[in-house]
C-alpha cells in the first residue's frame, strides 16, 4: 500500500525517538526506498547507519524494523558524519587531502599515509615536501603550509625522511668562455678548410618518473589513514586506459574522472628556466589545479594507483604508483 508524504512524516515524527539512539543509526529522515541497487517510487522511513550488519549480530533493540505503522523502512550505511572542515585549516589528527608543504614553499596537498621499513610516513611530492630538491633531510613540514597559515614551530608535523631527486633540462649554455673557445676551434677548422665545426650544447636531462617524497611525523597520532570524503585506502592498484579515478586534494576538494592516456611523455614546467621530462605518466582530464600537488590517486575500489603532481586548465599528470613505490622503496 502506498502511504502519501506526510503521513510518513508523522509515522517518522513519532518513531524518531526510538530509532535514532539506536547502535550504528546516524541519521533517519523520509526518502524513497532503495531495493537491489536501483531506487523505487516507494517512500519510506530511511535509517543511516555507520556500517550495515547482519541482524543477528544486533540486539533486538537495535535492529531496524522492517516496517513501521505499515510504512517501509530502509537502511543505508553512510559511515560516520563528521562537521566538514576547511582542506586548508590545521588538522590534528592530519588525513590525505589537506594543505602540507616544506617550510619554504607555499602549500600542496597531503597524500596519504605509506610504509618503510615498517615506520609510517606522509606521501606527497618532492616539490611539496622537499622544495624541488633544494631542501635536506630533517627539514620541517608544515600542517597547513605556509601559505595557508602555518607556521614554525607551532605548525610543525613531521620532518623531511627521503626524496626522488627531479632531474631538469639545462638552459641553453650562456658561457662566453665556452663559446670563445668553439669560434677559435671553427676558426682553425676554416683556416685548414675542414668541413668539421662545433659547436656547444649541454648535457640531456634524465628522464623522471616520479615527483615524489615522504616524510616522518614526529608523532604517530598526528596523522590518520584516512582521506577526506574517500576513506582508508584498501591497497595497490594500476590503472590503464579508461579507468575511473578519482582524488582528495587541498584546493579542488573531491574530483573524479578517468585515464584518457597511458605511457604518457611530458614537459613539466617549475617556474622560470626549470623543465623536466617525465614519462611512462598517467593522463587524465580537469580534475585538479594549484595546490593540488601530491594528491593521492585512487579507483573506485579504493586501490591507490598514482600521485597525482602536475596539470594544466584541462589535463591532470599522475605518476604511477608502482615507479613511486619501486623509487622510495616503500612497501607496496
Amino acid at each position: 500500500m502506498a502511504h502519501d508524504l506526510n503521513t510518513v512524516r508523522s509515522a517518522l515524527a513519532a518513531s524518531r525517538a526510538r530509532l535514532q539512539p539506536q547502535a550504528h543509526v546516524v541519521a533517519t529522515g523520509v526518502g524513497y526506498k532503495t531495493t537491489r541497487g536501483a531506487r523505487t517510487d516507494v517512500l519510506s522511513i530511511v535509517c543511516s547507519v555507520t556500517e550495515k550488519l547482519p541482524a543477528g549480530s544486533l540486539a533486538p533493540r537495535d535492529r531496524v524494523p522492517a516496517a513501521i505503522d505499515g510504512i517501509p523502512t530502509d537502511v543505508v550505511a553512510t559511515g560516520v558524519i563528521r562537521a566538514l572542515q576547511s582542506r586548508t585549516a590545521r588538522h590534528r589528527p592530519a588525513p590525505g587531502g589537506v594543505s602540507i608543504g616544506h617550510r619554504a614553499i607555499t602549500a600542496g596537498t597531503l597524500g596519504c599515509l605509506v610504509r618503510r621499513g615498517g615506520q609510517v610516513f606522509i606521501l606527497s611530492n618532492n616539490h611539496v615536501l622537499a622544495n624541488s630538491n633544494d631542501a635536506r633531510r630533517g627539514d620541517a613540514i608544515l600542517q597547513p603550509g605556509p601559505v595557508d597559515g602555518g607556521r614554525f614551530p607551532e605548525d610543525h608535523i613531521a620532518d623531511l625522511e627521503d626524496f626522488v631527486p627531479i632531474s631538469f633540462a639545462e638552459p641553453p649554455s650562456e658561457c662566453g668562455f665556452a663559446r670563445g673557445v668553439i669560434a677559435l676551434l671553427n676558426a682553425g677548422c676554416r683556416a685548414i678548410a675542414s668541413r668539421t665545426r662545433y659547436r656547444v650544447v649541454n648535457i640531456q636531462a634524465a628522464e623522471n618518473r616520479v615527483d615524489a617524497a615522504i616524510a616522518r611525523p614526529l608523532q604517530p597520532g598526528l596523522v590518520t589513514d584516512e582521506i577526506l570524503e574517500i576513506g582508508r585506502i584498501s591497497g595497490p592498484g594500476s590503472a590503464g586506459l579508461g579507468t575511473a579515478i578519482r582524488k582528495s586534494g587541498r584546493t579542488t576538494g573531491l574530483t573524479s574522472g578517468e585515464v584518457q592516456q597511458v605511457d604518457v611523455s611530458v614537459n613539466v614546467q617549475y617556474g622560470p628556466g626549470r623543465v623536466a621530462l617525465f614519462t611512462d605518466q598517467l593522463l587524465a582530464g580537469p580534475m585538479s589545479q594549484g595546490g593540488d600537488s601530491g594528491s593521492a590517486v585512487l579507483d573506485g575500489a579504493n586501490r591507490l594507483i598514482g600521485l597525482l603532481f602536475a596539470g594544466s586548465e584541462n589535463t591532470t599528470i599522475i605518476n604511477r604508483i608502482e615507479h613511486v613505490v619501486a623509487a622510495l622503496g616503500l612497501a607496496p
